[in-house]
């Protein structure tokens, strides 16, 4: 039987939401929510559905449900589902605090529900592709700059952009952080609008991350410098690059490589259908609770570094 699903919050990222789970192997879109009657309409008739003015009509008719709505819905929407043994994938940050964010994880450990976080940047191919060819990254670098938003504005950079990021390096790097330096101001906003932070991790790894919603230019791309090796990835192109330092027979070495083929596939709907399939299979996700919080933690030291520099 399909996995009975439906989402919560059809604005700017809920909408693709619906266009992708409409269509979903082994999902069946029971119908969107939205506050806004017209939009929910919309969004329903071109996913082929029904429209709904409250998440609570959905409990008894779904197996599980996305959560697309502003960050300070995520644990008010979700803990009712999760109570009801309903799976959640609650869009990034996962919660507004550190508080909510472990009620929800209770919750679903107590119920056995899945609970899985939206860090799309994980579902990219390019990431994915990486993944496998990095061993000892020494140093990291990131740049993630975007044009002014019409949404996320209730949320700091660290929490709407950087945080893709965040998560992206906490799973690929095999040991804690124990220093951040961080600054960041508001420009076009009360809350901060572009920062920067310098991570060191436990094992010797540092990360330095940039996070613009200012900038005229669109710029996703993360590097990676490990002995003898550099890797980078252009997300939104989904392109890896990798060159590695190769001993010849004359006196230098010489530097090989290029372009590492990626299947191109839209990290969204990699990440739906894992967590579709984590609920037919009562599985965990591939971004957990866990991984969630983790990400929401840092992010939070972030910004608190950020208000004590300021």
């Amino acid at each position: 039987m399909p996995v009975r699903i439906a989402v919560v919050g059809v604005g700017y990222r809920g909408r693709h939401h619906a266009r992708i789970l409409a269509s979903l192997p082994g999902a069946a879109l029971v119908g969107v929510v939205d506050r806004n009657r017209q939009r929910a309409e919309e969004v329903a008739a071109a996913a082929r559905t029904h429209a709904f003015a409250d998440a609570a009509e959905l409990l008894g008719r779904v197996d599980a449900v996305t959560v697309a709505v502003p960050t300070e819905r995520h644990a008010e929407i979700a803990r009712p589902f999760l109570d009801a043994g309903v799976g959640v994938l609650v869009e990034k940050p996962m919660t507004a605090s550190l508080a909510e964010a472990d009620e929800l994880i209770a919750a679903a450990a107590g119920s056995g529900a899945v609970l899985a976080v939206g860090h799309t940047e994980r579902f990219n191919p390019a990431v994915a592709a990486a993944r496998g060819l990095l061993a000892d990254p020494r140093f990291i670098e990131v740049h993630r700059l975007g044009t002014f938003p019409e949404r996320s504005l209730d949320i700091d950079v660290v929490f709407d952009l950087m945080i893709h990021d965040l998560d992206v390096v906490l799973s690929l790097v095999p040991s804690e952080v124990e220093r951040i330096d961080a600054v960041g101001v508001p420009v076009l906003t009360g809350r901060v609008d572009i920062a920067n932070v310098r991570l060191r991790f436990a094992g010797g790894c540092i990360a330095n991350m940039t996070a613009s919603r200012i900038s005229r230019d669109r710029v996703r791309k993360i590097r990676f410098f490990q002995p003898a090796a550099y890797l980078s990835i252009d997300y939104a192109a989904q392109k890896l690059e990798r060159w590695t330092l190769v001993a010849g027979d004359g006196p230098r070495p010489s530097i090989q490589g290029g372009e590492v083929p990626v299947a191109a596939e839209e990290p969204l709907a990699r990440e739906l259908a894992d967590f579709v399939d984590a609920v037919a299979r009562r599985r965990p996700p591939l971004v957990t609770p866990l991984d969630g919080r983790r990400a929401l933690a840092l992010a939070q030291a972030i910004a608190d570094a950020i208000a004590a520099a300021r």
